[in-house]
């Protein structure tokens, strides 16, 4: 007898191949037969008219804080995530020695837009090495598999002190070669890899830039050395190659990459976007990618499904007015229930308008404070799309009034509870054309969700369900990508690229981590500020509609959207391979 069998499913496996219709069959929290089973079952789930895909893998979140202390691990498993990789772009929270943890929590509450207080809170810190870290997360359990990275940021910390957090700081060989000892450590122990961050827009909560900026290809080469000397690992980076338009600048960070490839046999990935300073650097980013693959070097980018966009309100963490000192004094003494009612006096709005008008600070600060033909309300289901006569530019325009004054209205009303969707990244040009261009590339990951990050800005972690319900529709251009490419990239490609051999196909032998999907009522709601954290901590989350049932490693984690209680997930330790020769 079976454990559990879904039948009558229209089932995308995850290969890329062609939808087909049948049955699976789960013992012993592994797929033991697909298409027509035979046989009794513990459970039948019927599954008629619905999608039935792999779990899917996110191979770029931020939940090394979370994981402390939360075993639901939202936003990413309520969208149909079973396994995640977390630890990206350099940050974390190991290794770390005990007088290092303030300074650890300041600088990911200023990347990562995760509360201070939050993390102060729920981390647990009963670690202070990498493998330590592994070993307290050996402890929990989750609803889905986690992996972990060993960060740079917190690795320079570790080994160089207080010039660990100075990006002007070089390491001396000795320490080089301490960096070097600990990631080889973290791997034998069951790290996934290596991360570090190249980009001006990582800056702690003080504004310092991040310590791992400027490093030097010594310092890199010398640290992922370790990965050499292993065999094991990947290295996943961040660098401001995407975002300049300083040609030599690009093709300088392309080379380093290029050199860590070369020198460490390893595979990388590396985020690419679109900007509006560079709107198409990604295309001379991807031209330089497809030389380094035809050179034998296995190299990524990671791409979104839609524009990162900002998310903007008085009761979220930021907005248009934030720039005027008297909203920043107002803001700092107040609750906000205190705030609203104070920013709704005729003389304090006046004052905070006059301010606006005057603050025009440069780069994505000018653009989050000026830009309200880029501000949209958000719909339900969302549209990751919108045109601009739909903005608060153009509402303002139809009503006569000034764009700012007429946005400040917007954002007090509804008791700050409005939200506005802002995107930032990868909407130089006002639709999603290139975003698809990228998606399909050969070389394309599909990551940066960032889920348990960007608390109170950015609600990303729904990144899944925007590929799988958007991309197979197409966008206002008509650009389409069929649902098998889709599923092929968020399950076997994502899980293969970091090490994960047993997981993302639905065949005999592998994981029976599962999706069955509703595609027809597949969408996302607006995101809700809810104060769920930690301290009372508060964040942005968003619900995902469609996912009949989600099962990780053969159990039910979610049914209709709700979890099932359910945490089957683990620690997962370096790669992972098949228990027996499946295909």
């Amino acid at each position: 007898m079976h454990d559990l069998v879904i039948r009558n499913a229209i089932i995308v496996d995850g290969t890329g191949r062609p939808a087909f219709p049948g049955d699976v069959a789960v013992s012993n929290g592994r797929i033991v037969e697909v298409g027509c089973v035979s046989g009794s079952a513990r459970r039948t789930l019927d599954a008629q008219g619905l999608h039935l895909t792999p779990g899917f893998v996110d191979i770029h979140t931020h939940y090394d804080g979370q994981v402390s202390w939360d075993s639901l691990l939202a936003p990413s498993s309520t969208n149909g995530v079973t396994s995640t990789a977390m630890g990206n772009c350099g940050v974390g929270f190991a290794p770390a020695r005990p007088d290092k943890h303030d300074w650890l929590i300041q600088l990911l509450e200023g990347v990562e837009d995760i509360p201070g207080s939050a993390l102060a809170e729920g981390l647990s810190w009963d670690w202070e090495s990498f493998p330590d870290y592994l070993d307290a997360l050996d402890r929990r359990q989750y609803t889905m598999d986690i992996g972990a990275h060993i960060p740079h940021a917190a690795l320079r910390a570790y080994v160089m002190g207080e010039r660990g957090g100075d990006h002007k700081e070089a390491p001396t060989r000795a320490e080089i070669a301490e960096m070097e000892r600990l990631t080889f450590e973290a791997l034998e122990a069951g790290a996934l890899g290596f991360t570090t961050s190249r980009t001006y827009i990582h800056r702690s909560r003080n504004g310092d830039n991040i310590g791992t900026l400027t490093a030097s290809a010594q310092e890199l080469l010398g640290v992922a050395s370790a990965m050499k000397r292993s065999g094991k690992g990947v290295i996943q980076l961040i660098s401001d190659a995407y975002l300049t338009a300083d040609d030599a600048f690009a093709s300088q960070e392309l080379a380093l990459i290029r050199h860590l490839a070369q020198d460490t046999g390893r595979p990388i990935s590396f985020t690419v976007q679109q900007s509006d300073d560079a709107p198409d650097r990604w295309r001379h980013i991807y031209r330089e990618v497809d030389e380094m693959v035809m050179d034998g070097l296995e190299v990524s980018v990671q791409v979104a499904p839609r524009p990162i966009g900002a998310i903007l309100s008085f009761a979220s963490t930021t907005h248009p007015f934030l720039g005027a000192p008297s909203y920043r004094a107002l803001a700092a003494k107040t609750t906000l229930e205190e705030r609203l009612k104070a920013l709704a006096d005729p003389a304090l709005k006046a004052r905070i308008l006059e301010e606006h008008a005057q603050f025009h600070p440069p780069g994505f600060a000018g653009v989050l404070f000026h830009a309200f033909h880029r501000m949209y309300r958000m719909s339900d289901p969302v549209d990751y799309e919108p045109v601009e006569s739909t903005s608060l530019a153009a509402e303002a325009a139809r009503a006569g009034r000034d764009p700012a004054e007429y946005a400040y209205d917007v954002y007090l009303g509804e008791g700050a509870r409005r939200l506005i969707y802002m995107p930032l990244i990868n909407y130089a040009k006002g639709n999603l054309d290139d975003v698809h261009a990228m998606m399909t590339g050969p070389r394309a990951l599909y990551g940066l969700s960032d889920g348990g990050a960007h608390c109170g800005t950015i609600c990303d972690g729904s990144f899944p369900t925007t590929t799988i319900g958007l991309w197979p529709k197409g966008n206002r251009s008509g650009l389409t990508i069929p649902l098998e490419q889709l599923v092929h990239g968020y399950t076997q490609r994502n899980a293969r690229h970091v090490g994960w051999y047993d997981r993302g196909v639905v065949a005999p032998g592998y994981l029976a981590d599962i999706n069955v999907i509703d595609m027809e009522r597949l969408s996302l709601s607006p995101p809700e500020i809810v104060q769920d954290l930690p301290a009372g901590g508060t964040r942005l989350l968003q619900t995902a509609r469609g996912y009949r049932w989600t099962l990780k490693g053969g159990v039910v984690t979610f049914e209709n959207g709700q979890w099932t209680g359910q945490t089957p997930g683990r620690l997962l330790r370096g790669e992972q391979h098949l228990a027996s020769a499946a295909t």
